[in-house]
């Protein structure tokens, strides 16, 4: 029965980024969008609701080091396996935006402070959700293009697209759910430690949303999508989930986290911005992000 759980999700997954995927083109053209906004906002904050779910019921159950710890272990996983492991098979060709560079920048340094602070309280949470909220703002203002030729057979009509994206998503967060509960149970069913279950199964199932739109964007040819969706998820981790979580319960950190996640955290957001500059992600780049990551949780485990 679990191998059938996997299957299920592993076809889930698939389905819904090419549903995402296509309500997500529809959009960019309905609304005269940039591909890489739409990426950023609706592929970017629709794909991290499982983070958002996964801090704020830890919150909510005096777990505040779970919320954190998500978020972080979550940014660092979208660099450096989720978007190294597209680009090992469909190598992006797409720059970040002066704002989303900006806005990951400030993300990471005020994620970093709030580790150093090890409190989160209703200012804080306020503070982040405006941030947000400007960096939205600045977004969409200079997001808006005329229709990019190789959009012009997308859907058009908005009802339509939003429907996609929503059944995308839900086919998405679904899929991640049947393949994390079927591998969860085949790994203890093999007598994997629960540590290491924890570190890559579960860590890993709530990026799987962004793998499975980033993977179909960047197989369709859509560079500019599959980068921003993690640009954005990234952005939203921080300004969207903390700041949620922190008004729903505060978040007070009585444990600190090891200087290997800091490093990393600070590590992948400079080479996110780096290789966004440099406009082209290849196989390299995904091979010594996976590598990285690959010591990243070997580090962690020790």
């Amino acid at each position: 029965m679990d191998y059938l759980w996997v299957a299920l999700g592993l076809g889930l997954l698939v389905a819904g980024g090419e549903v995402l995927l296509r309500g997500a083109l529809g959009l960019s053209v309905r609304l005269g969008l940039s591909p890489a906004i739409i990426g950023a906002v609706v592929m970017g904050f629709g794909t991290s609701s499982p983070e958002l779910a996964a801090s704020v019921t830890a919150a909510l159950a005096d777990a505040p080091g779970i919320a954190l710890g998500n978020v972080i272990g979550s940014n660092i996983a979208n660099v450096a396996l989720i978007l190294a492991s597209t680009v090992m098979i469909a190598p992006i060709v797409a720059r970040i935006g002066g704002i989303e560079a900006v806005a990951l920048v400030l993300s990471t340094a005020a994620l970093i402070v709030i580790v150093v602070l090890g409190n989160i309280g209703l200012a804080l949470g306020a503070a982040l959700l405006a941030g947000l909220a400007v960096f939205l703002w600045f977004s969409l203002r200079a997001g808006q293009v005329e229709t990019p030729d190789e959009l012009e057979g997308a859907p058009s009509s908005l009802p339509l697209n939003i429907g996609l994206v929503v059944v995308g998503l839900a086919l998405l967060i679904g899929g991640a759910q049947a393949l994390v509960n079927g591998a969860v149970n085949l790994a203890e069913d093999f007598g994997v430690p629960p540590a290491i279950i924890g570190l890559t199964i579960v860590a890993v199932g709530t990026s799987l949303p962004e793998l499975a739109a980033s993977l179909a964007a960047a197989l369709r040819g859509q560079g500019a999508m599959a980068l921003g969706n993690i640009v954005g998820s990234n952005i939203f981790n921080v300004l969207g989930i903390l700041g949620v979580t922190a008004l729903v319960h505060p978040i007070t950190v009585t444990t600190g986290f090891g200087i290997a996640e800091i490093v990393a955290l600070v590590l992948t957001s400079l080479a996110l911005v780096a290789l966004g500059y440099w406009g082209r992600i290849g196989r390299i780049a995904g091979a010594v992000g996976l590598v990285g990551y690959a010591v990243y949780v070997a580090v962690v485990l020790a």
